[in-house]
């Protein structure tokens, strides 16, 4: 299956590092301008089958979304598809971490998944969003940049 959006960025940390922090899903709305963040469920962290509830948010509307992870290669791969309250499939998420000199090179790719039904009314009426496709590449910018960021603040201290 091929991402519906992808996007890379150099950061200038180790792939442990960066890892730490893609697969740190409680503290993710420190990088995302809409996920604020959610808790492990059943006492589980980051693992294969390990589920989240992920909290967003967009002004003045707030939703959870079900989170189940998909693939857990540690400091290679993580991913995860995201659910309705309701159990409907909306997206993937995906970080890949390829190590590089004095770093690792990381692609956050996001897959559409999901009814029609789901995509055209349900989405854009609890998030605020029509144009989910055109939002998600500013926000997958902005969470690249915020990890190449914290990369840089944490070299320099």
């Amino acid at each position: 299956m091929e991402p519906t959006i992808s996007r890379s960025i150099d950061v200038p940390a180790a792939p442990g590092t960066v890892w730490s922090w893609v697969t740190d899903l409680p503290r993710m709305g420190e990088l995302s301008p809409e996920n604020v963040g959610g808790r492990w469920l059943d006492g589980a962290g980051p693992a294969l089958g390990a589920r989240f509830r992920g909290r967003n948010r967009n002004g003045e509307l707030r939703w959870w979304t079900r989170v189940r992870v998909v693939a857990f290669e540690p400091e290679r791969r993580f991913a995860f598809d995201v659910r309705t309250p309701f159990g409907s499939r909306v997206s993937r998420w995906e970080y890949v971490l390829t190590p590089g000199d004095g770093g690792c090179r990381v692609t956050e790719n996001w897959y559409r998944i999901g009814s029609w039904v789901v995509r055209k009314f349900m989405g854009p009426r609890v998030t605020g969003r029509a144009d989910r496709p055109g939002y998600n590449v500013e926000s997958i910018e902005h969470t690249l940049a915020a990890l190449k960021a914290r990369a840089e603040r944490a070299a320099a201290a």
